[in-house]
Parts: structure tokens; C-alpha cells; sequence
């Protein structure tokens, strides 16, 4: 008989609630996840929706007023004070604002929680340059945090992050405060992080772009409620809440409706690439008016979708839509 699958970190019934004069705050409710061992999970929502309430609690920065916090199968929120301490060191935080001591230089912020831990100085000090070029600032270990750029900054917070050998890597907006290229390679370092060292990396974020370029699983909240979550693909090909529709811009707030009857086309991520209308147009030997499309990168693949004029002849349309079909796409007439 085989064992039951526990996953690394699940979260049961999670309710946060603030008080605030004559009433209170639902920051969470009923919040029910999970998220596996090498995850990339991204968490997302508009700002207020309970994302950084919902990281606070998992690294009991916060507690909340009901559920469970389980850390492989073990609830972290009955844990006794000295296995609460061994479990949170199994997690590790980086920040927007970077949380670097001004007045210590690059090798030192990094050797900081070594020197809490009693690590030996020889033993510190080479972990230190592991860390240092794993980030790609080894030359900068005797520079000051005044010195370094946003993205450099950040750089130093990971190498920290990853100085007591943690198993999870929990990111508060870690990108918001940097421009796009550097969080593009911001995003590539997390990546290489979780790949190289098996780290599973929970990203809260409200950009989608973020979503996009790195992430596996994704949640959505909403006003402290979780209105969806799965794979990437799938969320982002099927998204059914209106906080979903309006993160990853597929749909407008308004569902689209063509001033004509029309055909809409969606990409699944393995046919976007293909010239299909081209195709289309070639051997069903038929013009094609293309009235609306967008078509985006995920995870290196390319999703979206497209509106087309419907053919006057509905048996054309039926060859269209089976054309389309048969390709791999999903379709549907819409009507003006």
C-alpha cells in the first residue's frame, strides 16, 4: 500500500481577520492551498486582496484567527516554541525594500545570519563567496549596500536568504521595486535558484509579467478570498473569476462583443507559434478578416487568442471552426 502524498506546504481554512473601529477587516477567509516540493507558486492579486496577510502567517509573522498552516503534514500554528524555530529556519524571506544594514558591506549582510547561527568565521566566510558568486556579485563582496544598484541590492537579500540553506524561499514583492530588465534577471536568478538547488520559491506579486515568465502553479485572491488557483497554463487559458480576467488581460472587465458575427480563436500554447490562418486561408482557399488579436509569452510559450470575421456561408463556417479544431485550437462563434 502505497504512502499518502503530503505536500510541502498546505494551507487549511486560513481566516485572517483585522479589528478596525466599529467593525473589522476579513484580510483572509477561508483560504484553502497547496503547494508542492519545487514549486514556483505564485500568489496574485490588486493591492489589498491579502496577498502579503496571507506570507505574514505563513512565516508566523502574523497569526491568524483560524485554520491550519501545515509544513509537510505538520501544523506549524500548534507547534511548541523550539520546533516553531526549526521550521521557520527551513523558510527564508526576501523583501521588497531589500531590508539590507546600511552600515555593513556586501560579505557581511550575507555572513549576518551565519554569525547568529555560530557558524565558524573560516567556515562563514567561504559559504559567503559560495553565495556571492551563485548571485553573481562575488566582486562586490567588499562594497557597500550605498554603492549597489536596486537590482544588486536584492541580489545581496537572495544570497542572505539562502545563507541558512533554506528549503522554501518566500518573495514579498520582491521585484516591485525595480525596473523591467532588472526584474526579468531578478526573476532568472529565482528560477536558476529553484532548478539548481531544489528551493521552492512562493512569489507574491501583483504583475502578472512576474506570473508569467517564471511561475508553475498559480493563486488568485481577491478581497482575502482565493477565487481560483491550478497550473499557469491552465488558469491562464480558463480563467474564470473577474479578478482573473483583468490580471491576465485576456478579456476586458466587459466580455468583448464584435460590432459582427465573429469566430474566436484560443491559443493553447503549443499551436500560437504555427501560421494558422495563413494556413487557413491557403488551403480552404477563403479570405480571412482579422478583427481583434492578442497573443502573449508564458513560460516560453506563446498563448492568446484572436477574433476573425465569421463567413457569410454557414457551411464555410463549419469548415472554418473544424479547420481550427482539428489544428488544436479551441473555438467559439460569438455574435454581435
Amino acid at each position: 500500500m502505497s504512502e499518502t502524498h503530503v505536500p510541502q506546504i498546505e494551507l487549511r481554512g486560513l481566516t485572517k481577520i483585522y479589528p478596525i473601529p466599529g467593525g473589522e477587516v476579513h484580510a483572509l477567509s477561508n483560504i484553502n492551498l497547496t503547494i508542492e516540493k519545487g514549486d514556483i507558486f505564485g500568489i496574485i492579486g490588486m493591492s489589498g486582496a491579502g496577498k502579503s496577510t496571507l506570507i505574514r502567517c505563513l512565516n508566523r509573522l502574523d497569526t491568524p484567527n483560524d485554520g491550519q498552516i501545515l509544513i509537510d503534514g505538520e501544523n506549524i500554528l500548534a507547534m511548541k516554541k523550539k520546533v516553531l524555530l526549526r521550521t521557520r529556519r527551513r523558510m527564508a524571506m526576501i523583501f521588497q525594500q531589500f531590508n539590507l544594514l546600511m552600515q555593513k558591506n556586501v560579505a557581511r549582510n550575507v555572513r549576518y545570519p551565519l554569525e547568529i547561527a555560530g557558524v565558524p568565521a573560516s567556515k562563514a566566510n567561504e559559504r559567503v563567496m559560495e553565495l556571492l558568486e551563485i548571485v553573481g556579485l562575488a566582486d562586490k563582496a567588499k562594497a557597500y549596500p550605498a554603492q549597489l544598484s536596486g537590482g544588486q541590492k536584492q541580489r545581496v537579500a537572495i544570497a542572505r536568504a539562502l545563507a541558512s540553506n533554506p528549503e522554501m524561499l518566500l518573495c514579498d514583492e520582491a521585484t516591485s521595486a525595480l525596473d523591467p530588465m532588472t526584474t526579468q534577471s531578478i526573476l532568472a536568478l529565482l528560477q536558476k535558484i529553484n532548478q539548481e538547488m531544489g528551493i521552492t520559491v512562493v512569489l507574491i506579486t501583483h504583475e502578472m509579467a512576474v506570473i508569467r515568465q517564471i511561475c508553475n502553479k498559480v493563486a488568485i485572491l481577491d478581497g482575502g478570498k482565493l477565487v481560483e488557483q491550478g497550473s499557469v497554463d491552465d488558469v491562464f487559458m480558463h480563467t474564470k473569476s473577474a479578478a482573473g480576467r483583468r490580471l491576465f488581460g485576456i478579456l476586458p472587465d466587459q466580455e468583448e462583443t464584435p460590432t459582427q458575427s465573429a469566430i474566436r480563436i484560443v491559443f493553447d500554447g503549443n499551436t500560437a507559434a504555427q501560421p494558422i490562418i495563413s494556413k487557413l486561408v491557403k488551403e480552404l482557399d477563403m479570405e480571412v478578416n482579422i478583427l481583434s488579436a492578442d497573443v502573449r509569452q508564458l513560460n516560453g510559450k506563446s498563448f492568446g487568442q484572436m477574433m476573425i470575421s465569421r463567413p457569410e456561408d454557414p457551411i464555410d463556417v463549419k469548415r472554418v471552426i473544424e479547420y481550427l479544431r482539428q489544428a488544436g485550437m479551441t473555438v467559439e462563434e460569438v455574435h454581435s
